[in-house]
């Protein structure tokens, strides 16, 4: 009852919306397998369909919101019951012409996926174009082209950490709230792709002794010290709103002789990160702690070379920006079209 055959579509009725609607057709022979009970089995009369013909079409649908839309809401998951799927229209030429539309798009299809396919590794290159900048940058390289592999400029040096902070300081404990009852609260979880939404950082109760021990200001740098983000870091900087940090960040705050952009830069660099990793402490998750961030080698450039090499590397970085952004957009025009061959194939035959 339960064994798939070849041409078998398999349909995701019961999951999160994430999941409904999505489709997996058996195209090889596959003996004794067997389907659960979040699938439903659909098995077509290959002698009038062409089971990629239908794929395709739910594919379709699914993107169009079908399936959601006649889903029925439980917590944190939807089903659609088998009735309700019966009774979707679905297109249905005769069968030689289904097969002439599947090879089109097919043919459509594989030279998106070629171009999609080049985006991809464009941006794959463009991460590894970031880290040699990077890389270069710390080295010395970057701005001085006559350094030698493995050697410094001269005036650079290598320091710890902690020698060049005025403090690295664990975070404060305390429930967040929604509620304006405070300062702003600002955890792990708000610092995503290297940028904080303000407006929707929470708050939270704390005296007024623990809000000047803890409240950030600009030229702050903020470690992740716990969990799947550990060592990630962020500079805070411009005006912010009145706000201390969570007890899983760890703030340092730089000297004043020292140049904290040139800093933020190096904790994205590789010779960083290579420490970081290696640093890494703890069981069940990786943490980082105050004592081993203040340990860490810190590559040094001589305060006047501060600036220049921060202007360097924000020329370069900005031009890998403006290089992701335009493949970003390649790809949603990629995603588009997909959508825009099966909407013309089966809203056009209706």
């Amino acid at each position: 009852k339960y064994s798939l055959q070849l041409g078998d579509m398999l349909f995701s009725h019961i999951n999160s919306d994430f999941h409904l609607g999505k489709t997996a057709l058996i195209k090889n022979q596959a003996q004794r397998l067997i389907h659960g009970i979040n699938l439903l089995l659909i098995r077509l009369d290959k002698t009038k369909v062409n089971p990629i013909f239908f794929q395709y079409q739910f594919k379709y649908k699914r993107k169009q919101g079908v399936f959601i839309s006649i889903a029925q809401k439980a917590v944190n998951q939807s089903s659609i019951n088998q009735s309700k799927l019966k009774n979707l229209d679905f297109v249905l030429p005769p069968l030689s012409i289904q097969d002439t539309i599947v090879s089109k798009i097919d043919e459509l299809f594989s030279e998106l996926d070629k171009g999609i396919e080049s985006l991809k590794l464009a941006q794959q290159q463009l991460k590894v174009y970031r880290q040699s900048v990077l890389k270069w940058a710390f080295e010395g390289r970057l701005t001085n082209e006559n350094v030698k592999e493995g050697e410094l400029p001269e005036g650079w040096k290598i320091v710890k950490l902690k020698s060049i902070t005025e403090s690295i300081q664990y975070g404060y404990t305390e429930s967040s709230s929604k509620d304006a009852i405070g300062p702003k609260f600002l955890r792990i979880t708000d610092i995503q792709e290297n940028r904080v939404e303000w407006n929707d950082v929470p708050y939270c109760k704390i005296t007024k002794d623990n809000k000047k021990k803890y409240l950030l200001k600009d030229g702050d740098l903020v470690f992740a010290r716990t969990g799947a983000t550990v060592g990630k870091s962020f500079l805070i900087k411009g005006e912010i709103p009145e706000a201390v940090f969570a007890s899983y960040l760890i703030r340092v705050r730089v000297k004043t002789e020292i140049n904290e952009r040139f800093l933020s830069y190096f904790f994205l660099s590789p010779i960083y990160w290579n420490q970081i990793t290696e640093g890494q402490v703890g069981i069940g998750q990786p943490n980082v702690n105050g004592s081993k961030l203040g340990q860490l080698d810190i590559v040094l450039a001589p305060l006047k070379d501060q600036s220049k090499i921060v202007e360097e590397l924000e020329n370069h970085l900005s031009i890998a920006d403006k290089m992701e952004e335009s493949i970003a957009q390649g790809l949603q025009q990629a995603e588009a079209m997909r959508q825009s061959i099966l909407k013309r194939t089966f809203e056009h035959s209706l």
